[in-house]
């Protein structure tokens, strides 16, 4: 929620946000599941690139994105690839215009439209196997074992190039509707920042060491319709690992005018291009007499801090008030639980059945 919160905050009104994800070939994924901080690092970095260099050439505006990365597909399997939030215009290069996205002619109606997503696949596959080139040449990839054979460049290169003669898949979705809310698509995104790779809703059963939950079909003539789906407890919780990230990676990343360098004049310089700052400004105008007003015939007994009910604004009365206790004060008190053991002496003594005395009391 605080994520859904502050990112809310980038989205302006009357702007169409595309949902552009950048795929990956399946060829890549097993080398980027054994070194997956660098790899994991530079398909943000390509992405972008990519992106940005787009956006100048095909809309000549000042490109942002707000980028999330998703690891997994329904089966639990590891499949790396990006989400990214896009809006559908922005200033112009020199700051003095806005530039909107103009919409194509599909089937006779007029649809949005972002960029060419062949250009787009095209320029984010050559950044991403460059950038994979580079980290070879650096020593920064892992190849043991089965990868052992492509620790030579020449070797390394020539298993990239068939990569490099297909098409890659990088899908833009344009908004479903006209009066579409973005933040249908934050709030899908937001659900997979913390989540986990699969919710409980899915999971259908746990019998005799399997587990059985529900994955979307492959079957197109079905519509894609739900099938169960049965591991056993063991490859479950591997597929479940696969998706734990290294310590301190970042999923959710800004760029461009949604960085935090450049956040607030960005938005600023939209909301000012936009003339959303002068309708602002009128609605404040008019808002401040009209609080004055109430405040003069509010009851004199009800305070302007007195919190309301969020659903019929009903002043609320406190009937108590409680101090959350810290855990520091709870574990060195008189209610700490008997099998706390505040020097660890349970591991440094090698008992696991060590259990310290309860207090007097």
């Amino acid at each position: 929620m605080d994520w859904l919160d502050k990112t809310s905050e980038l989205l302006l009104p009357n702007i169409d946000y595309f949902q552009v994800v950048f795929t990956l070939p399946d060829d890549l994924w097993p080398l980027m599941l054994g070194n997956r901080r660098p790899t994991y690092g530079l398909l943000f970095q390509a992405a972008w690139e990519a992106l940005g260099e787009v956006l100048r050439e095909e809309l000549g505006c000042e490109p942002a994105a707000l980028v999330v990365l998703h690891t997994w597909n329904q089966r639990l399997e590891h499949y790396p690839h990006l989400h990214a939030l896009v809006p559908g215009g922005g200033p112009s290069k020199d700051g003095r215009q806005w530039v909107r996205s103009n919409p194509q002619r599909v089937g006779g109606q007029d649809k949005p439209y972002l960029v060419d997503n062949r250009v787009l696949s095209a320029r984010f596959r050559d950044k991403f196997l460059d950038g994979l080139k580079r980290l070879h040449r650096k020593g920064k990839l892992k190849l043991t074992g089965h990868w052992s054979s492509r620790q030579d460049p020449a070797a390394f290169d020539g298993w990239l190039r068939p990569l490099r003669d297909c098409d890659w898949v990088v899908f833009i979705e344009p908004p479903p509707t006209a009066d579409a809310n973005p933040e249908h698509v934050l709030k899908y995104l937001a659900r997979y920042l913390s989540g986990g790779p699969i919710s409980d809703r899915r999971l259908i059963d746990h019998q005799d060491g399997k587990i059985t939950f529900w994955v979307r079909g492959h079957d197109k003539k079905s519509g894609n319709q739900r099938e169960p789906c049965t591991l056993s407890g063991a490859e479950f919780t591997r597929c479940w690992a696969l998706h734990i990230l290294p310590q301190g990676f970042i999923k959710s990343r800004c760029f461009g005018g949604f960085s935090c360098r450049h956040r607030k004049a960005y938005l600023n310089r939209c909301r000012t291009l936009l003339d959303l700052q002068e309708a602002a400004s009128a609605a404040a105008s008019v808002a401040v007499p009209a609080a004055a007003s109430e405040a003069l015939t509010k009851p004199a007994e009800e305070s302007p801090t007195t919190p309301r009910c969020p659903r019929c604004q009903t002043p609320m009365t406190r009937v108590c008030e409680g101090e959350r206790v810290s855990w520091r004060k709870v574990l060195s008190g008189r209610h700490c639980p008997p099998w706390y053991d505040p020097f660890n002496h349970a591991i440094r003594w090698g008992c696991r059945h060590w259990y310290r005395e309860p207090p007097d009391g």
